[in-house]
């Protein structure tokens, strides 16, 4: 099984709180924190991290750190003239983050295009792909669209499309369109990992039963919607279960990507629906418990 995480990879500024002028400089990102901890959680599996990078000192360094996390890299392609983003966490008191961007002209904005085309064809060899809304959003609209009619033709009885509808409104022309986009993937999605508060925010629903049953509807049969502190809601067979509180809540971030590496890391490996939501809740209350968005090993 060879499975392929798409995304943008970032240069991340954990900071101190105020008045200090510290910062801790890692690399992150929503679809590479998912790549990280799934290695980690099934080393037997094959991951691959696909993305777009700079020729620069940081590109160099995140390349070094991706392998260091046993990623294959094969298909992470090069900019000749950008950079990667780059973003800043800030923390309350209850360890809940806010975000800070740098990344409107990123080299991963330009993924999958060649030659004023776009190209798909390493994404061929793999069975599972997973990527995020915050993948849709950066594209642009005529890659994106042309990723959705490939990705309608690529999937097949070995073949899985993971999604998490990761929503950042920043990053989409309008509501509307981030609406439309997302509500594609959900149909074509095998495996989804939806937050419930993302999609509260994207289609409106009021509470989580409306917005399994919605997802449900759609096709949606495997996959987990997730509910942070109260513990997931199955989208797959019906589970009954209690969900141990995080221990310790530091900063939240890479909670939900934490969250699907464990998930995905105990169900491609062959365990079933209950005991990957548990592994996907418990790796994210060690996650919660430290700063920034990847733990120390």
């Amino acid at each position: 099984m060879r499975i392929a995480c798409i995304g943008e990879a970032m240069v991340e500024l954990s900071l101190e709180p105020a008045p200090s002028m510290q910062a801790r400089v890692g690399f992150a990102g929503d679809t590479l924190n998912t790549a990280i901890y799934l290695k980690r959680a099934a080393p037997a599996l094959e991951v691959a991290y696909v993305t777009r990078l700079g020729r620069d000192d940081l590109s160099s360094r995140m390349r070094d750190y991706m392998a260091s996390e046993g990623l294959d890299l094969a298909d992470v392609e090069v900019s000749e003239t950008r950079r990667p983003g780059l973003y800043a966490i800030s923390t309350d008191e209850t360890g809940e983050r806010s975000f800070s961007y740098w990344r409107d002209s990123s080299a991963a904005r330009e993924l999958f295009q060649q030659d004023g085309a776009a190209v798909f064809t390493m994404l061929e060899k793999y069975n599972v792909l997973y990527l995020s809304a915050i993948t849709l959003a950066i594209l642009p609209d005529w890659v994106r669209s042309e990723l959705c009619d490939w990705l309608a033709r690529w999937r097949g009885p070995d073949r899985s499309l993971v999604f998490d509808s990761n929503y950042r409104p920043s990053l989409w022309s309008s509501a509307e369109v981030a609406r439309s986009e997302i509500a594609r993937i959900w149909e074509l999605c095998d495996i989804a990992l939806p937050s419930v508060d993302d999609e509260m925010a994207i289609f409106g629903e009021a509470d989580a039963g409306a917005v399994a049953a919605r997802m449900r509807a759609c096709g949606v049969c495997q996959g987990a919607l997730k509910c942070a502190s109260a513990g997931p809601v199955s989208l797959g067979a019906p589970v009954s279960q209690a969900y141990p509180p995080a221990s310790r809540v530091v900063d939240t971030t890479a909670a939900g990507d934490s969250f699907n590496a464990g998930y995905l890391a105990a169900l491609l490996t062959g365990s079933g629906q209950a005991e990957a939501l548990m592994a996907g809740h418990m790796l994210a209350c060690k996650v919660v418990g430290v700063k920034g968005a990847i733990a120390p090993r």
